[in-house]
C-alpha cells in the first residue's frame, strides 16, 4: 500500500512521482524526457503514477532549459563570519573574478545567499531568473548532497566550488586539497617540525578539509610519521573556532611545535591565542594555513599558506556553467594549489 501524499503542496511535483512509483527523481525526469535508458517495467510504473496523480508537465519551469536569460545566479553559502557580511573572504576575492568572466561572456550575474530549505533551488528554476548556477560553499556536505541531487534530477544546470569527488552530483572545479596538504606537511618537514597538529574537521562532512589532512597526513607518513589524532581538532573556518582549537590543544597537555589550519581563518586565530598563551612563532610552532587570502600577508607574523588561484577558478566556473547550458562538453576540474612560505613558518 502507498503512503499518502502529502496534499499541502500546491501542485504535484516529480518527487511525488518517484515517490508513488518508488524510484529516485532522476529515473523520473528521464521517463519524462523520453530516455532510452529506462528500462519497460520502470518506465510503465512511473508512467502509471503520472497517470495516476494526474500529472502536469511545468512549461514555465522547464524554460529555464530552453530559453536564455542571459543572467547567470552565483549563490553563497553564509558561514559564520566575525562581521556582519557572513562571507568567507576566500570567496570575496573569488566574486570578482566571476564578475568579471561573467561580463566578458556578456552576462550579468546574479548574488545571492542560499536558503537551504526544502526548495531552495525553486526560485531559479521556476521564475526563469538565471540560466544556470554557481554555488559557493556548502557547510556540511553530507546534507548538502541530496540538494544537488535535486537540482540535477530536475535538469537545473550548475557548477560548483569544492571538491571533485568520485560520487558527486552535477559538476565542480576545485583545488587539488591532498596536493596542497602534501606541500604544507613538506614544508613543515623541512623545518625539523615534528609534533604537527591538524586544525579543522578531517571528516566526510568536510571533504576538502578532509583531503587536505590526509596530504599532509600522507608526507608526515613518507618520512616515517604520522598526525597524531591527539593533535588533531575540529574547528570550522573561522578566527573564534582556531583560537579555541589552540586551546583546546593547551588542555589536552601534549606537545606541538607545528600548526596546520585547513583555512587561513582557522590559522589566524591560532596565531592569536598561541600569542595570547606565550608562545613565540615560528621559533616555538610554525604555522601553515590554507586559501591564500590577502589578509595572510597583513597577519603578525605574515602567515605562510596554502594558495588556491581563485582568478583561474572564477573563470572556469562561468565557462564550465555556460557549456552546460549551451549543452556542450564540460567535465570537472581540479586546480593546482602553490605554497607561499612566509614569517610564520620559518626561522
Amino acid at each position: 500500500m502507498q503512503a499518502p501524499i502529502n496534499r499541502k503542496k500546491s501542485r504535484i511535483t516529480s518527487i511525488d512521482i518517484a515517490h508513488r512509483a518508488g524510484v529516485s527523481q532522476a529515473t523520473v525526469s528521464r521517463v519524462l524526457a523520453g530516455s532510452p535508458l529506462v528500462n519497460a517495467a520502470t518506465r510503465k510504473r512511473v508512467e502509471e503514477a503520472v497517470k495516476e496523480l494526474n500529472y502536469k508537465v511545468d512549461r514555465h519551469a522547464s524554460s529555464l532549459r530552453t530559453q536564455r536569460a542571459g543572467t547567470l545566479a552565483l549563490l553563497l553559502f553564509e558561514d559564520p563570519t566575525t562581521d556582519d557580511s557572513r562571507i568567507n573572504p576566500f570567496f570575496l576575492a573569488m566574486l570578482g573574478s566571476i564578475t568579471r568572466a561573467c561580463a566578458r561572456y556578456g552576462h550579468d550575474l546574479l548574488v545571492s545567499f542560499q536558503q537551504l530549505s526544502d526548495d531552495w533551488h525553486g526560485d531559479y528554476e521556476d521564475s526563469m531568473k538565471a540560466d544556470g548556477l554557481i554555488l559557493l560553499g556548502y557547510g556540511d556536505y553530507r546534507a548538502y548532497a541530496s540538494k544537488l541531487e535535486q537540482l540535477l534530477a530536475q535538469g537545473t544546470h550548475f557548477v560548483r566550488w569544492g571538491a571533485v569527488l568520485d560520487d558527486q552530483s552535477g559538476l565542480a572545479i576545485g583545488c587539488d586539497n591532498h596536493a596542497g596538504g602534501r606541500l604544507a606537511g613538506q614544508h613543515l618537514l623541512a623545518q625539523g617540525r615534528r609534533r604537527i597538529a591538524f586544525l579543522g574537521d578531517a571528516s566526510n562532512r568536510f571533504p576538502e578539509f578532509q583531503a587536505r589532512f590526509r596530504g599532509c597526513d600522507e608526507a608526515l607518513r613518507d618520512a616515517g610519521l604520522s598526525l597524531a589524532p591527539a593533535l588533531q581538532v575540529d574547528a570550522d573556518s573561522n578566527e573564534q573556532d582556531g583560537y579555541e582549537a589552540i586551546q583546546t590543544l593547551q588542555a589536552r597537555g601534549l606537545s606541538f611545535d607545528a600548526v596546520f589550519a585547513a583555512s587561513d581563518l582557522i590559522a589566524i586565530g591560532a596565531m592569536r591565542a598561541l600569542h595570547d598563551a606565550g608562545r613565540r612563532i615560528p621559533e616555538d610552532v610554525a604555522v601553515v594555513g590554507f586559501d591564500g587570502t590577502p589578509m595572510a600577508r597583513f597577519a603578525n607574523p605574515p602567515l605562510s599558506t596554502v594558495v588556491q588561484d581563485t582568478a583561474k577558478a572564477g573563470e572556469l566556473l562561468v565557462e564550465t556553467l555556460l557549456h552546460l547550458v549551451r549543452e556542450e562538453p564540460a567535465a570537472n576540474q581540479m586546480l593546482t594549489p602553490t605554497l607561499e612560505v612566509r614569517a610564520s613558518s620559518q626561522v
